[in-house]
């Protein structure tokens, strides 16, 4: 498998169960429905774990452009890859979103609460308040990519570019582990995105499939699951290179 396709399939992956465990509480008529927070924290944390297991041996893993735009600030990934990897990404999640959409397209079309259905797709803050939301996404997207740095493998040269390093090089549990503890102790003001490829992608698919009673997507708060993950992972990058500087 390509390091395109890996990254694309780990994407999909991860945003199929992830978003597929916001259908299944959200959504009316579903087993899991109105199950609530830990369901939700537990199946993103397993949906990293497919995810990463998937792709790790072939692109490392990345599955999101923050954790990428991380590695390649670091040092520990070349910039020549990072278009093409956050391309996989954000395909990958939008075809994870759409894949959603078909399994419970039945529960689409009786479920009347926009919320809800938006929540399948993207992420809402509990409390809107543009900059504090910034600030929640970039301190849970610098603990992940923090913790991946001191994971990833070694630093990239100039002639070593067949070298994988991201989330896959200590293998699939500890990035799961690390993704639900976000969730379960940072998640509640914005539902931690901490990843544009899980929020942008499946965001654009809400907007453009056929869903009753689905109300709008909401692109005025599209840019904080952008930028906040992406500040987040530069100051993580900055920080570890600083210490290892040191």
């Amino acid at each position: 498998m390509t390091e395109f396709m890996a990254e694309f399939m780990g994407t999909m992956i991860l945003v199929l169960l992830g978003d597929g465990v916001c259908a299944n509480v959200c959504l009316k008529g579903t087993k899991g429905n109105n199950s609530g927070w830990i369901v939700i924290t537990m199946g993103w944390g397993l949906a990293v774990f497919a995810g990463v297991l998937i792709s790790k041996d072939f692109s490392g893993a990345h599955l999101n452009p923050a954790v990428t735009l991380g590695l390649a600030v670091a040092g520990k990934f070349l910039w020549a890859k990072v278009a093409v990897f956050i391309a996989a990404q954000l395909l990958g999640g939008a075809t994870g979103a759409l894949l959603v959409w078909l399994t419970y397209k039945d529960h689409f079309d009786i479920s009347t609460d926009q919320g809800s259905i938006l929540a399948v797709f993207a992420t809402g803050p509990a409390i809107r308040k543009p900059i504090s939301n910034v600030i929640s996404e970039a301190i849970g997207t610098f603990v992940l990519v923090f913790a991946v740095l001191y994971m990833a493998g070694p630093t990239v040269t100039s002639g070593a570019a067949e070298i994988k390093v991201g989330l896959g090089s200590l293998g699939a549990l500890p990035v799961a582990l690390i993704v639900t503890s976000i969730g379960l102790s940072l998640g509640g003001t914005t539902g931690y995105a901490i990843n544009p490829a899980r929020d942008l992608s499946p965001r654009l698919v809400h907007a453009l499939v056929p869903i009753k009673n689905k109300g709008k997507s909401d692109w005025g708060y599209a840019w904080i699951p952008v930028v906040g993950p992406i500040l987040g992972a530069l100051l993580a990058a900055l920080i570890y290179s600083a210490g290892s500087v040191a």
